[in-house]
């Protein structure tokens, strides 16, 4: 064997704590973000919150004699960037003042808007309705989804492909590319058919180091059974790792979720609480962050003056380390808000029409547009829009709603699928009670505005709308 010495360059993105908790506060819900906000105030003294309502954030003095006199050592992580800590209430304007009557409608839209959490089935055919799959993949993506349990995992693989190799024109290579695909939808892990897949494919999508990424692999695919035994003499033994490297990749595997659906399990219905208006003046229409759905918090002045006295006592390393958490904590929620913010006024910028003129008027809209727009990942616009809603003048929506796939019309455009949703319900809600329009019907008159869809798929759009067939319409009449 012949040995010789090479340079390779090469970029990786190191999956900082920073950036960890900063992904993790994109992804939640209003309630979910109270409830983290008001755990970080309780674990961390640097961290308070602003109750009298004149209160301003720390000035741009206090933050340069603060890191002025507390330089980080060589073990801390720096936060990139600028440090600005506003308070994230006071951070967005435009934020639509509510008189009285306002006021009210509001309490009408959260008393009549009980709802509970999506569960993963439809969070799954939500990105399968994105996808551009044909008919037959379509199907296929389909069974795979409803064999999806609630802890994330495949249930019954071998059935499942049994009766779809027992369909017509499917192969084992169909469902193998089907399944490829699925396996790459939010959740991360979600379809896998065991343990050892599940934490290989959020590896697969995981931003640490290669090497470590790859010793990780390595353990989950071969070393299951000595992991579980946590014994790491033997794990280096087997693995041929060193014992840091070993802990390292270690590290990464225990940070992975082995039940990637349990976030989806059902919960007590709660009430809906906005986190973006959006508002119509002079003419145009403006986004902002709702300022009441989370705590206002900042970094206390006492205890941050505390630091300038610094010393190398335990006290000292105490304080500086809540000073870097809270720094993270602070920064993670701004990045929320401002990608949040981000991603809804690009949302809004594609749908004025929908604001304009309804349902009929949605244009379709993926993630990838979004995310090609913002110059961000698909899967950090799927992050900033689950379980996130948009008050609108026509009603609060989930800012899911205004994602949609497309469908070619007969002059070479595209029309949404929720347009087309909108014109069957129009069609339906105006036929004559005694001769109620069937699939067919439909899809004729669509056809008659330039929008082509098979009797098959109107009848699925129907039943998604909850619109029973024609002979139960005929009989409710």
């Amino acid at each position: 064997m012949r040995q010789n010495l090479s340079l390779r360059m090469g970029q990786t993105l190191a999956m900082t704590p920073a950036l960890q908790q900063a992904i993790r506060l994109l992804q939640l819900s209003t309630l979910d973000l109270q409830t983290e906000i008001q755990q970080a105030l309780d674990s961390n003294l640097m961290l308070e919150r602003i109750e009298e309502e004149g209160a301003a954030p720390i000035d741009e003095v206090a933050l340069r004699d603060e890191n002025a006199a507390e330089k980080p050592t060589s073990d801390e992580t720096p936060v990139s960037g600028e440090l600005d800590l506003e308070i994230w209430s006071d951070s967005y304007d435009g934020a639509p003042h509510r008189d009285a009557e306002a006021e009210a409608e509001l309490y009408e839209y959260r008393q009549a808007s009980l709802h509970a959490n999506g569960t993963l089935r439809d969070h799954l055919l939500w990105q399968a309705g994105l996808c551009s799959f044909n008919e037959r993949d379509a199907e296929i993506a389909a069974h795979l989804v409803d064999a999806v349990n609630e802890d994330g995992y495949l249930d019954d693989w071998e059935g499942v492909s049994t009766r779809l190799l027992e369909m017509p024109g499917i192969d084992t290579d169909d469902i193998d590319r089907v399944l490829a695909l699925v396996q790459d939808f939010d959740p991360p892990g979600v379809a896998a058919r065991d343990l050892s897949e599940c934490l290989r494919l959020q590896l697969q999508q995981h931003d640490c180091d290669d090497v470590i990424c790859s010793a990780a692999l390595r353990i989950v695919d071969k070393h299951m059974a000595e992991l579980a035994r946590q014994d790491e003499n033997l794990l280096c033994r087997v693995t041929g790792l060193d014992r840091e490297r070993l802990q390292q990749a270690v590290a990464v595997i225990q940070s992975l979720q082995p039940h990637p659906g349990r976030p989806y399990a059902g919960t007590e219905p709660e009430y809906i609480v906005p986190d973006v208006f959006v508002v119509k003046k002079s003419g145009r229409w403006q986004v902002s962050l709702n300022p009441e759905i989370a705590p206002r918090v900042r970094i206390n002045r006492h205890y941050m003056g505390l630091i300038r006295r610094a010393d190398n006592s335990s006290d000292q390393q105490t304080l500086k380390q809540h000073l870097q958490e809270a720094r993270y904590f602070l920064n993670s929620l701004k990045s929320r808000n401002e990608t949040l913010l981000r991603v809804a006024t690009r949302i809004i910028e594609e749908q004025r029409a929908f604001l304009d003129y309804g349902d009929e008027a949605m244009r379709p809209l993926v993630l990838r547009d979004v995310a090609e727009n913002l110059g961000i990942h698909e899967s950090t616009v799927s992050r900033a829009t689950a379980n996130k809603y948009m008050l609108t003048p026509r009603g609060l929506y989930e800012l899911k709603y205004f994602f949609s796939s497309h469908v070619r019309t007969t002059q070479g455009g595209t029309c949404s699928a929720t347009a087309i949703q909108a014109m069957i319900k129009r069609l339906v809600g105006q036929e004559t009670p005694d001769k109620p329009l069937s699939d067919a019907t439909l899809s004729t008159l669509l056809l008659k505005d330039g929008i082509q869809v098979a009797r098959r798929t109107v009848a699925k759009y129907r039943e998604a709308l909850g619109i029973p067939a024609a002979h139960e319409r005929r009989r409710m009449a």
